[in-house]
């Protein structure tokens, strides 16, 4: 069953919704006739999707703090969301060093008062709960990891998010089970997401176009740094296919233990695996211009190889991904050129994309788009 079918008329509540990740997908529930409301902190680029797309007078718009238990409740209490999608983190390895209290306090703790505000309003919700890859204890191997391998981190933010898929089995184990719940909890890990509007610091794609647009040469601190590389649209497309799928359970009285209330990988093909040099090769296909190597070797650690394995998501969900590397890099650097000749134009760009997406997909007969 097409999603849209699902999310059609219901209340969602999307935090982190003034992010890279949390735009697209605020702009794709917008696009299937959902009621959404977001809940985040002022965006902290500029300049930032969230203003491109003119978000804020496109949907119930709140500014506030995950760490606050109270507000989290309230708002929860105020639209009886149908589905709450919990994207608000502090998201960069680099922040986590320099901040690592308010990266705990919002990875762990947030992720928390969003769950217990569910919980208290003790109303049927299907609640998705997003981390990362970066949550498993990286060994640096070059096999793919499994939901079921062990969780950890050496820096903060891989730390906080391995901890914070340690509270969400938790509440699920402890609160939402059995064939009485009303709530209903998974988590969704994801590789490096890339794709049009990302303005943050740190990441190698907006760095890239930052340098590109200035007509200065790329600097890379990472060459051989190897990512499982994927558009945004790739994640965002199993967020909404696992949770509508949970929904459609739940609606039907499934058995006691649904196999989709857990976690999932949602990764790139294999052959997308590749290093930073990779994508900053491809992507001056596109936009041309140089790089240079601006390796620090006194820089603080961070993970050379990361891979995941998307087994489970391809056989529960019938899952997989649309756009190949090649693709994925093609089609965000067109967003950010295209932005660049035209800022106005983001809000058609972007519909545009996720259009092609779906057309994508339904040519190739996933369940989500046809």
């Amino acid at each position: 069953m097409h999603f849209s079918d699902t999310y059609r008329g219901k209340r969602v509540l999307l935090t982190g919704h003034t992010g890279f990740k949390g735009s697209w997908l605020a702009e794709w529930l917008l696009s299937l006739g959902t009621e959404v409301t977001g809940l985040a902190l002022e965006p902290n680029t500029q300049p930032a999707i969230f203003d491109e797309l003119k978000l804020a007078s496109r949907l119930d718009h709140h500014i506030g703090d995950i760490r606050d238990l109270g507000l989290v409740s309230r708002l929860v209490e105020k639209i009886q969301p149908h589905f709450v999608f919990h994207l608000a983190a502090q998201p960069l390895v680099r922040l986590s060093y320099a901040q690592p209290v308010d990266t705990f306090a919002t990875n762990v703790m947030g992720t928390v008062n969003v769950m217990e505000a569910v919980r208290s309003a003790a109303r049927p919700c299907t609640l998705l709960c997003i981390s990362t890859d970066k949550c498993y204890d990286n060994r640096e191997w070059v096999h793919s990891y499994r939901e079921v391998d062990a969780l950890g981190g050496h820096d903060p933010y891989s730390a906080s998010k391995g901890a914070a898929e340690i509270a969400i089995s938790s509440y699920r184990r402890s609160f939402f089970s059995g064939a009485d719940t009303v709530v209903h909890l998974a988590s969704a890990r994801a590789g490096n997401v890339i794709g049009g509007g990302d303005w943050a610091l740190d990441r190698i794609m907006p760095d890239c176009i930052r340098a590109l647009a200035r007509g200065e040469s790329v600097a890379v601190r990472n060459k051989v740094a190897t990512r499982p590389w994927q558009h945004v649209l790739e994640p965002l497309s199993g967020y909404l296919h696992l949770a509508a799928s949970i929904h459609q359970a739940a609606e039907k009285k499934a058995p006691e233990f649904n196999p989709l209330c857990s976690a999932f990988n949602f990764g790139p093909a294999l052959s997308s695996n590749r290093s930073v040099a990779d994508v900053v090769n491809e992507a001056l296909k596109h936009w041309p211009g140089t790089w240079e190597d601006k390796s620090d070797p006194h820089a603080v650690h961070e993970a050379t190889l990361l891979n995941l394995a998307t087994d489970k998501a391809r056989h529960l969900l019938q899952w997989q991904p649309v756009w190949n590397f090649e693709q994925t890099v093609a089609r965000t650097v067109e967003w950010y050129h295209q932005n660049h000749l035209n800022p106005a134009g983001a809000p058609t760009l972007t519909a545009q994309q996720i259009t092609d997406f779906t057309a994508a997909a339904t040519a190739a007969g996933l369940p989500w788009a046809t």
